[in-house]
């Protein structure tokens, strides 16, 4: 092995470099050395080099596991273009590209080999590996291992068994990782034993951050767009539909645009990854689809019409922006129904309770983002774990906010979050606070609380912007397993007992009147809930391979979010609930609601959808009154399930009746209370 020596001759003889980017020399000589490496480089850094230098300098071959043929194609035609001899094995090759493959691993040349991870579920890739002389394992994207986070591959998982069983070193490498992530690379890659680990930092300092909320969302990126006509940049959307319809609005408007995402064909999207890549001033509106491995240094703005899904992929997204290190743009447009959005997804998901939960979190800490008072580059390097002072080159540190003392407002709402038992969501909440007269609020008697009507000096929509700034500054969390339910976090106690104040936006407020919301297919506090009722659905839909509305249609889970049934005589109330889709899935839904399904007999449910259970209830407690007779001192006795059944559904009207479904004995000893049972509901 050629010593790490030859480390600076190499990158100037083969990349063109006459220096290291800070902090990759040392990362190159510690890989270059063998030992197990972890390093967290910020987007741009020149993290490639730092795996494929090494591989030069080291003898027989490295694998580099990478997620995206794109990416591996870019690298390996930039490694032969600078006479390196490296090949990629991908379901995008042609057959000449991996017979060439093939002969250079023969004849002992090949250097650098890419491969993507799903390629090793094939029980022939170890064997192949093993046979090749495989020397190092790089990891790209190192992050995609981790569970928790927004770009997971399951393959990526067997990565760790790789670099047992080839007994080789591994360098993993990813510019997204916070502290959290960094320990899951750690224990799926390096089986918990902690590699030689280099945090480089997640400061882009070329990069301008900027957010705006929402107000006429297609002008403000049209206009942020023409103030930089004839650069290159992305604009990434929370739908297709809306890709295709920016990118129209922008070719109208004179630019060079074209639409990008995962329902258009394989082809239709290489063309556009070509044209990105070669031509000048083009901007490519896409949904996340369009992301990960994008090498183009010049891209010049990144902007977000929709709010991303976490701070981690806000982070990932505008760090494709000035990759050559000059000056680069962002802008990323937020709004309460992103919000609402971004949570629904969350809660409509398949992921464990604990999952959510941190996707909660993170969309949180986005928000804080969003929201922040002071430069947005100190809060997003604090959530990285990094401490910064104001970067004076960022929309806040441009033009500083308006804030107010938002002390009172925030009590008033956190007095009302704990006075309901942290039971409700925040549209609950404001109707309390701005004392409205709902069927919920009567039903609860939450009009009799202190708190009710103490909060009008703000309407609707301008406590929402409170609770969504409440939520930025972590003072309160929804509670996914409460449908929303807001709890305080440990932060907002101080607020709360009168020891500490608060600033909030002035301007988040005063926005919150401009523009009416979307309809929403339910109320705000009921939202949660029907995400869950549609997240259950799906997860039984896919089990039977079945379309979701087969299950139940859209309009029968939004009747159970808001009529919220009890028991299964509730829920067979419920439009679109016959009796056996009752006895299908009654429990599994009554569960997401209530916490915990009824156990019935199944003579007893059958009454559910017939309507009537509650008789055959009534009749039940009858029973047990009289079961050792009036005196309490006769032989026990009792009627069967289907017996009682048989009376609730019939309900005869007389003894002769009573006796003939009974039989005499039993009849004698409960005809009399089950017949004033049957006349109390008649």
């Amino acid at each position: 092995m050629t010593g790490p020596t030859a480390a600076t001759p190499l990158l100037r003889d083969i990349f063109g470099f006459d220096g290291f980017r800070p902090g990759q020399e040392e990362i190159v000589d510690a890989v270059a050395a063998g030992e197990n490496v972890l390093a967290i480089m910020p987007t741009g850094g020149g993290k490639s080099l730092c795996f494929q230098l090494p591989a030069l300098m080291r003898e027989g071959i490295t694998v580099v596991i990478s997620p995206l043929i794109a990416l591996m194609r870019d690298q390996v035609r930039a490694l032969q273009e600078a006479g390196v001899s490296a090949g990629a094995l991908t379901s995008g090759n042609t057959e000449e590209e991996t017979e060439a493959v093939w002969e250079a691993i023969e004849q002992g040349q090949l250097k650098l080999l890419y491969m993507a991870p799903e390629r090793l579920a094939s029980g022939a890739a170890l064997g192949t590996l093993r046979r090749i002389g495989v020397s190092l394992i790089a990891v790209d994207e190192a992050h995609c291992v981790s569970q928790w986070g927004h770009d997971f591959r399951p393959d990526y998982l067997r990565i760790g068994e790789l670099r047992r069983a080839l007994d080789v070193p591994l360098a993993a490498f990813t510019a997204t990782a916070d502290q959290e992530t960094r320990e899951e690379i750690v224990q799926k890659l390096f089986d918990g034993e902690a590699p030689r680990s280099f945090l480089r930092g997640f400061d882009r300092p070329n990069i301008h951050l900027a957010f705006a909320a929402k107000d006429g969302p297609r002008r403000q990126i049209l206009d942020f767009a023409d103030a930089r006509k004839g650069q290159s940049g992305i604009v990434y959307c929370g739908t297709r539909a809306k890709t295709e319809g920016l990118a129209q609005a922008l070719r109208e408007a004179g630019h060079s645009a074209c639409h990008y995402h995962g329902g258009m064909e394989a082809e239709d999207r290489r063309i556009v990854e070509t044209r990105f890549a070669r031509e000048d001033g083009l901007i490519v509106v896409a949904t996340v689809a369009f992301g990960m491995g994008i090498d183009k240094p010049d891209i010049r703005w990144v902007a977000h019409a929709d709010l991303p899904k976490s701070i981690e992929s806000y982070y990932q997204e505008i760090g494709r922006a000035g990759r050559d290190g000059a000056p680069a743009e962002t802008l990323t447009l937020f709004g309460a129904d992103d919000i609402r959005l971004r949570r629904s997804q969350i809660d409509e998901g398949l992921a464990p309770p604990e999952r959510r939960a941190a996707d909660h979190a993170r969309l949180n800490a986005l928000l804080g983002l969003s929201e922040a008072l002071k430069c947005r580059r100190q809060t997003l390097l604090a959530y990285f774990g990094e401490v910064a002072e104001p970067c004076g080159h960022c929309d806040l540190c441009d033009s500083p906010v308006d804030v107010f003392d938002g002390t009172t407002a925030v009590r008033k709402a956190l007095s009302a979050i704990l006075r309901t038992d942290e039971t409700y969501g925040s549209g609950h909440l404001i109707d309390i606070l701005t004392g409205q007269q709902t069927d919920r609020i009567r039903e609860r008697r939450h009009d009799e609380l202190s708190v009710y009507a103490c909060g009008q000096e703000y309407n609707k929509r301008e406590w929402q912007a409170v609770f969504r700034q409440m939520m930025g500054h972590d003072l309160v969390r929804p509670d996914p397993e409460r449908h929303g339910a807001l709890r305080m976090t440990e932060a907002a106690l101080p607020i709360l007992k009168g020891q500490a104040s608060i600033e909030l936006r002035r301007d988040s407020i005063a926005k919150a009147t401009r523009r009416p919301a979307v309809k929403a297919l339910v109320s705000e506090e009921d939202a949660p809930l029907l995400s869950a009722l549609k997240a259950k659905r799906r997860g039984l839909a896919e089990a039977q391979k079945v379309p979701a509305y087969v299950i139940f249609p859209d309009r029968t889970l939004i009747e159970m979010a808001e009529k919220r049934p009890q028991t299964l005589d509730d829920m067979a109330r419920i439009n679109g609930v016959g009796a056996k889709k009752l006895d299908r899935y009654g429990d599994a839904f009554l569960s997401v609601i209530t916490g915990e399904a009824e156990q019935l007999h199944p003579a007893r449910r059958k009454l559910a959808s017939v309507g009537a259970g509650d008789v055959y209830d009534a009749l039940l407690e009858a029973q047990a009154r009289l079961a050792r007779g009036e005196t309490g001192l006769d032989k026990p006795l009792s009627c069967s399930a289907s017996m009682l059944a048989k009376v609730a559904q019939l309900r005869p009207d007389d003894e002769f009746g009573v006796n003939k479904l009974l039989g005499e004995r039993r009849a004698q000893r409960f005809a009399a209370a089950f017949l004033d049972v049957l006349r109390g509901v008649s």
